[in-house]
Order: structure tokens, then C-alpha cells, then sequence
């Protein structure tokens, strides 16, 4: 058979054979290349060439090593000189010109050729253009790793990132930040301007990412509106607090899209590897709880990893849970806070606001009480309660005094909303343009029909509308074509920049008010807490005004013990600030001093320093290691000293904490700790000796300092 073949093969005249060899690489199908013994190029298929777009006289004579680059797709790919250096056969090396680095893509097969006496002569081989093919390889492997909707790397390529990236950090005692990024209100966007507009909002927030961090990082998008950030090298919470507010602050600027304007949030979780962890799934578990900490926190803001905050979520939770039976046992309550005429000073309307008397928890007041109901089940049995229960009570108010409740979305959105607000009036027996119902401006994200049928509805009914936190984003002049609102509330966050900014800001103010005069509306501003920016809204034309400057919110004891008297008129008082939500400063802590640590009560604190009692006969000048806990010590000198208190100067000043409170740039870190013979974990009272930096003891020391009379501690 053999011989057959040969003999077929033999019937073409070699001017056959070298046609159809013409033919057969013309077409594409195969090409031929061959080499001499010193590697350079004799021969190429011209269609190679022009596939190349090389002319072929730059290629022949050349040695090949020259002319191709293999393609290293996984770091392991021989070169070429050494692959034709070996004189052995090869198949599949996939090589690009080096002139054309983004050309086609060759797959090479070659035979080395010998003498009769077995002298390589070079080498005979094939080609094959698989530029197709690699690309779809390249795609799939890309897809594998990568958000096809955002090109940012996906869940797995992050998870396998911070896997590897913490492992080779763990042995050479490096630091790594992970940040945790939910947006704010993006399943609003999602849910009411559809799912393009979603996506093309994901692929927005994406590129404002990149921009927002000038360093070196992995950015992640897990799914939905999650992201995750990998910053390696950086522990200074100083700088990563910058990062996480520059991405806040970008991220919440408006987005253009095809289907309208809008706007979003963001909260940041911080954690930082080893001393938040060491694993990947420790240190995403701790930056998952700071994110969880900065959304309850009120959204739009940052948070580091503490050791306090799983308890916190998990007393977090608790409390989400206890709603229900604070409203089946009616342990909520209202609280007022006065909206004062801008130009009398007299009080005309009285904003409800919603608090909690919990039974183990206490009181817990307004803020965080809305923050624990948004999102919550209970939101539309809540709604429903503080209308009927502020109408009950306005009852009994002069008939000059109005009240203000805020309508949740998915109250303003329910079934028998507008019957419920009827069947409140009709109950306490008062006229209905004495209640004021607040609606935000994300209503109208929802069914455009069902929304204008609540509206006519509520204007039959008679009662006053008011168009909420206007300027916060979602504005838009055909809201209030649609809807017949009442008054204008110029959103806070606006008003805090007017405050900051003065110029821009007030410019917007202005042109609110004059928007409301046109419309014939009136505006209100609230959150106030100085004179200088009541002057400069007065000045603006603002009608009402409201915040701290002239009240806090008051019981209902106090607002008809006011009203009682010939009208209620408040003047504003600079004294009046808003109460500060941090935690208490007064706690116990450690100082160092040599090689000893004493227990102190820290009075109070500032970036630059703090106020500690308990140490007696202690001199101007003396050194000590502050301890806050969790690793943060802060070298300190004494620069006041008065029996059993002494104030301290910070050696370098600590920063904000995302959370209203102060931490230190640095940690100790537990790579230290471990070094000197402590575990890897985070600090403790007692583990000072032999770190760098902590204050190193000379040999056995006796303490300077005594505990003062008056205090309780007991020695160290």
C-alpha cells in the first residue's frame, strides 16, 4: 500500500507539486517556513508576510529569535533561540512578530533537518495564524477573572489577590488595607430608572474609582453595587481616612445617564492586615464590619476596623430585631423640634421626630433611631403611627401651630396611605392644613402615574406638602411642576456646605428661594448651628429656620408647657450646638513610662493631646506611651501638671476615626510583638518590654509614680 501511495504521489510532475504547494499556502491553510544551521530565516510563505503586514525581505536572512517573540501567557514559555538551539522536533509555539508586538498571533511546528553524515542543516517547519483563537482564549480567561460589566477584577480574582498578596506580606512583615465599598441608595436608581441605567451607572462608579486612587491598589467589583479595594503598604489610617473621603466625596457627585440625572452615596469599611487580621478571611470579615459600622453611622461616611465593633453589629442587630415588639408595646415616642419664622423668630410649625425607650438600651434618640428603620420591615407601620400619633397630640397645640412629620418612601408608596393619613385627622379632630407631610424627592423615582394619584389625593385631603432635602441631588424643576408642594426644604447637606464654603453654596440658596417665590412656595432651612449662617440665609430670603441655634427636639411636655404663653418666640442662642456623637472619653486606659505601665483615667482628648488623672507628683516634661488600646500607643509630654491630673502633647496628632472620634496614624504592629515574644494578636497591658519604640527598660526599674490618694486604682 505503501508503495501505492507513492506511486500516485509520483504521477504529478514536480511543476504540479510546486503549483499546488502555491496554491495550498496562498489560501491560508498552510504555511511553510525554513531556517539554516545559524538560525536564520531562508524561507517564509509570502502569505505570512502579508498576513504580518512585514514586507518579506526585512525577514529572510534574519535569525528567527529576532523576528519572534514567543507569547508568555503563564510566566513558563522557553524562549525560541533555546527551543531551536535544542535541534529537536516542537509543535504549538505561539509566537508574535517582534516588529508588530499587537499583530497576528503564529503557531510554529518545526523538524530539524540533518546531512547524510548527520550535520544539522537547519530547520523545516509550519505556520498557522490563530490570532481568532487566541483572542477567545484570552477572553475567557479574562472573563474568568475580571467583571464583564465594569473590567474591574471579579470576586475570585480579588479573593485570590488578597490571598496571595497577604501570604508573601505575612513573612516579609508588611501591611496591607482592605476597604469595603457599598453605594448608597443605588437599588433606587436600579429599581426606578431600570437596570441599563444601573449598569451604565456600575461602569461610572468604576471609572471615578480608578481615578480616586493615585497609588498602587487592586479594585474589585464582587456583585451589585459591592466593591472592594486592596491597598498594599499602607497602614497610616491618616492617609487611608483621605482615600476612603476622596472616594465618598467622588462617587456622590451627580451621574449623567440616558434616562435621567441622579445621584448616590457611598460607605467605606477599613480594615488593615496583620493587626485587623492576618488571613484574607479575617481581614474581609473585619472590614465587613466596619462597612456595616459606617452604614449604620448614617451612610456616606468611613469607618476603621475596632475590636468593639462585632458587638456593636451584633447589639446592632438586636435591636432591628426588637422593633417589632417596640411597636406592638408602644415604646416609641415623638420629640419636636421647633421651625421658627425666619423674620419674627416666633415658632409657627413643630417637626416630629421618632425616638425609642428601650428597656435595656434606654433612650435612644432620633439620629440612630433612623437609622435603625431604614430598610426596616417596619418602616410602613412606623410611618403610619408617628402621623396618627403627631396629629393626636397637635390636637391640643392653638390652631397657629402646625406640625411636620417626614413620610418614609415606602409609607408614600403603600395602598391606603392617603386613607390612613384621612383616618389621623378625622381621629384627633384636626383640620388637615395643620399637618404637613415631608416627602423626599425619590417618590417620583417610583411609577410616575401612582405617584401623581397620591398627590392630587393628598391635596384634595388639604393638607400642606413639602418637598424634602431639595438640592441633595434629585432635583429637578419637574417635580415641582407636578406636584402641588407648599414649601421648600433646602437639603442640610447644603446648607452645612454654605456654612463651610460660603460663596457657591449660598449662590444655590439664593437661587432656591427665588425658585420657591416664582412657584409660590416657601423654604425652609434646617440643621443650623451658628449665627453667622442664619444671617447669611436670612440674608438669602430664607421663610423658616430650624437646628440647633434656637432648639434641640423637645418632649411633648415642654412644647405645650412653651405654647401655653402669648406665642412660642425663641432668639438663637451661639451657645446651642449639636450634641456630639462619639463615645464618652472618660475611661480607664494605660501609660508607660520606662518599662512600667501605670492605669490612668483619660479626662479628655484632642488630635493634639489629652487630660489624664490618676498619677501623683508627676513633672512637667515627663515622657509617656499612651495606650488607647488595640495598638495604639502615642508618645505624649507632659506640658501640665496639677496634683492628680496631668495634661499631655502629642507627639504626632491622631486623626479622625470616620466616626466622629480620633485613633492614631500607626498601630504597633503584631509582627513587633510576635518578634519580642508576644502572639501575633493585638496588644495587651504588660507586653511593652523589649519593643522598639515602647519605652525600653535598662534592667530591672522601680516605678516613679505613685497612684494618687483620691484614687481607686490599685498598683500596676
Amino acid at each position: 500500500m505503501l508503495r501505492g501511495r507513492r506511486g500516485a504521489a509520483s504521477m504529478l510532475s514536480d511543476g504540479d507539486r510546486l503549483a499546488m504547494l502555491d496554491e495550498l499556502e496562498n489560501s491560508g491553510l498552510g504555511w511553510f517556513w525554513a531556517s539554516d544551521a545559524d538560525g536564520n530565516l531562508t524561507y517564509l510563505s509570502a502569505a505570512i508576510a502579508e498576513r504580518l503586514d512585514i514586507p518579506l525581505d526585512d525577514l529572510l536572512g534574519h535569525p528567527l529569535p529576532a523576528l519572534f517573540a514567543p507569547i508568555d501567557g503563564d510566566g513558563r514559555t522557553k524562549s525560541l533561540s533555546l527551543m531551536l538551539g535544542a535541534h529537536k522536533s516542537f509543535s504549538g509555539f505561539a509566537v508574535r512578530a517582534v516588529k508588530r508586538p499587537d499583530g497576528a498571533v503564529l503557531r510554529l511546528a518545526g523538524q530539524p533537518v540533518f546531512t547524510s553524515g548527520k550535520k544539522f542543516a537547519g530547520f523545516r517547519g509550519t505556520g498557522a495564524d490563530i490570532t481568532a483563537e487566541y483572542h477567545r482564549e484570552a477572553e475567557t480567561q479574562r472573563l474568568a477573572k475580571y467583571d464583564s460589566l465594569t473590567g474591574l477584577s471579579n470576586r475570585h480574582r480579588m479573593a485570590h489577590q488578597i490571598e496571595s498578596t497577604l501570604t508573601a506580606f505575612k513573612s516579609a512583615k508588611r501591611n496591607c488595607a482592605i476597604l469595603m465599598l457599598d453605594l448608597d441608595k443605588f437599588k433606587q436608581v436600579n429599581d426606578t430608572l431600570g437596570h441599563a441605567a444601573g449598569d451604565e451607572l456600575l461602569k461610572q462608579v468604576a471609572e471615578r474609582l480608578k481615578r480616586s486612587i493615585e497609588r498602587e491598589c487592586e479594585i474589585g467589583r464582587l456583585g451589585g453595587d459591592e466593591f472592594q479595594v486592596m491597598i498594599p503598604d499602607v497602614d497610616d489610617r491618616g492617609v487611608l481616612g483621605d482615600i476612603a473621603m476622596k472616594i465618598i466625596t467622588m462617587l456622590k457627585q451627580p451621574y449623567s445617564l440616558d434616562e435621567g440625572r441622579c445621584v448616590i452615596g457611598c460607605s467605606v469599611g477599613i480594615a488593615i492586615a496583620p493587626h485587623d487580621g492576618v488571613t484574607r478571611e479575617e481581614i474581609v470579615r473585619s472590614a465587613d464590619l466596619a462597612l456595616y459600622a459606617a452604614k449604620n453611622g448614617g451612610r456616606g461616611q468611613y469607618r476603621f476596623f475596632s475590636g468593639d465593633l462585632e458587638n456593636e453589629a451584633i447589639f446592632r442587630r438586636r435591636l432591628e430585631a426588637d422593633l417589632d415588639t417596640a411597636v406592638r408595646e408602644k415604646q416609641l415616642f415623638l420629640k419636636y423640634e421647633p421651625i421658627v419664622d425666619a423674620k419674627t423668630q416666633k415658632v409657627r410649625a413643630l417637626e416630629a421626630h421618632i425616638c425609642w425607650m428601650h428597656d435595656t438600651r434606654g433612650e435612644i434618640d432620633e439620629e440612630e433611631f433612623a437609622s435603625i428603620l431604614d430598610g426596616s420591615s417596619q418602616v410602613v407601620e412606623v410611618g403610619k403611627w408617628s402621623i396618627a400619633e403627631a396629629c393626636r397630640h397637635a390636637a391640643y397645640w392653638p390652631e397657629s401651630i402646625r406640625v411636620a412629620v417626614n413620610v418614609p418612601v415606602p409609607l408614600f408608596a403603600h395602598s391606603d396611605f392617603v386613607a390612613e393619613v384621612s383616618r389621623a385627622l378625622q381621629e384627633a379632630d384636626m383640620p388637615a392644613n395643620r399637618l404637613e407631610l415631608e416627602i423626599s424627592e425619590a417618590v417620583f423615582f417610583g411609577d410616575s402615574n401612582a405617584v401623581d394619584r397620591t398627590l392630587a389625593q393628598l391635596f384634595k385631603l388639604g393638607v400642606r406638602l413639602t418637598l424634602d432635602e431639595f438640592g441633595s441631588g434629585y432635583s429637578s424643576l419637574a417635580y415641582l411642576r407636578r406636584a402641588p408642594f407648599d414649601m421648600i426644604k433646602i437639603d442640610e447637606k447644603l446648607i452645612l456646605e454654605a456654612e463651610r464654603h460660603d460663596s457657591r453654596e449660598l449662590g444655590l440658596v439664593r437661587a432656591i428661594v427665588a425658585l420657591s417665590g416664582a412657584l409660590e412656595m416657601e423654604t425652609i432651612a434646617n440643621g443650623i448651628e451658628s449665627n453667622a449662617l442664619l444671617v447669611s440665609l436670612l440674608d438669602c430670603g430664607v421663610d423658616y429656620v430650624e437646628g440647633p441655634i434656637f432648639s434641640d427636639p423637645v418632649g411633648r411636655d415642654v412644647v405645650e408647657s412653651e405654647l401655653l404663653g402669648d406665642g412660642w418666640k425663641i432668639q438663637p442662642t451661639v451657645d446651642r450646638t449639636k450634641r456630639a456623637r462619639r463615645r464618652t472619653v472618660f475611661r480607664k486606659i494605660q501609660v508607660i513610662h520606662d518599662d512600667h505601665s501605670y492605669e490612668v483615667t483619660l479626662r479628655n482628648l484632642s488630635k493634639t493631646g489629652a487630660l489624664i488623672q490618676g498619677l501623683a507628683d508627676v513633672p512637667k516634661g515627663t515622657q509617656f506611651v499612651v495606650d488607647l488600646g488595640g495598638g495604639q500607643l502615642a508618645v505624649a509630654t507632659v506640658i501640665r501638671s496639677s496634683g492628680d491630673t496631668q495634661g499631655l502633647e502629642f507627639e504626632q496628632s491622631l486623626v479622625d476615626d470616620g466616626s466622629g472620634g480620633l485613633c492614631t496614624r500607626h498601630r504597633v504592629s503584631p509582627y513587633a510583638l510576635a518578634s519580642a515574644g508576644a502572639p501575633l494578636a493585638a496588644l495587651s497591658p504588660g507586653s511593652y518590654k523589649a519593643m522598639q519604640g515602647g519605652m525600653l527598660g535598662q534592667g530591672a526599674s522601680v516605678p516613679q509614680f505613685g497612684y494618687a490618694p483620691s484614687a481607686t486604682h490599685e498598683a500596676a
